[in-house]
């Protein structure tokens, strides 16, 4: 079918229109706002954490532990039966820890080897002056308090008995053991303690104040 000039013309104007408007229809639709990133699991507020919680141990006390003191070590550790390593790192530290733990460390090697040269010499009135009184005994299967030395002198050898009097000689000075209780001598065969002598315990009396086997 031929079309008349007249119809030509409208058609060649509109099909632009035409190409556009299809164009437009075939287009993808404008993409949407962007979403935000998933987020992960390591940023989860309900995430479990990595170290969990430790609950208290059911045996464990609620004040906080305090670690041992080394000046509060086992009296086993120390004296002649001692094990060498042990004897030998405790060599020159005795009188630091005196000094720490109790004070004057010259006192209390003064009595110490006083006690050893009265035990040597069989010298009992000398040992004797050097208990403290009630001396507390454990020896020859008794324990008992000796009340003077008077007492001490007359059971002398039931109280310095053989395992004592060989702990006390072969102790060295160097490698005795002390705790606040006191210096101790072999493996507890005797043990030495001060005194104060004033409020301020500014004087003090070094004293064997136990022995036993």
């Amino acid at each position: 079918m031929r079309l008349s000039r007249s119809l030509k013309l409208p058609l060649l104007l509109a099909s632009p229109f035409w190409l556009v408007a299809c164009s437009q229809a075939d287009a993808p639709a404008a993409p949407a706002e962007a979403a935000p990133a998933p987020m992960s699991a390591a940023a989860g507020p309900t995430d479990t954490p990595d170290d969990p919680i430790m609950a208290p141990s059911p045996n464990g006390s609620s004040a906080p532990s305090v670690p041992a003191d080394a000046d509060q070590a086992a009296p086993a550790e120390s004296g002649p039966n001692a094990p060498a390593d042990t004897a030998a790192a405790a060599a020159g530290d005795a009188r630091g820890r005196i000094e720490r733990v109790l004070g004057d460390a010259d006192q209390y090697e003064t009595v110490f080897k006083a006690l050893q040269q009265g035990i040597a010499g069989d010298d009992r009135a000398a040992v004797a002056a050097l208990m403290r009184y009630p001396l507390r005994v454990d020896t020859g299967g008794s324990k008992r308090e000796v009340p003077d030395a008077a007492t001490f002198q007359r059971d002398y050898e039931r109280i310095v008995t053989a395992p004592v009097a060989r702990a006390i000689s072969a102790q060295s000075f160097d490698t005795v053991f002390a705790n606040q209780q006191g210096v101790m001598i072999g493996n507890g065969q005797a043990w030495l303690n001060g005194s104060c002598l004033d409020k301020a315990c500014s004087r003090t009396e070094v004293k064997v104040v136990a022995l036993q086997e």
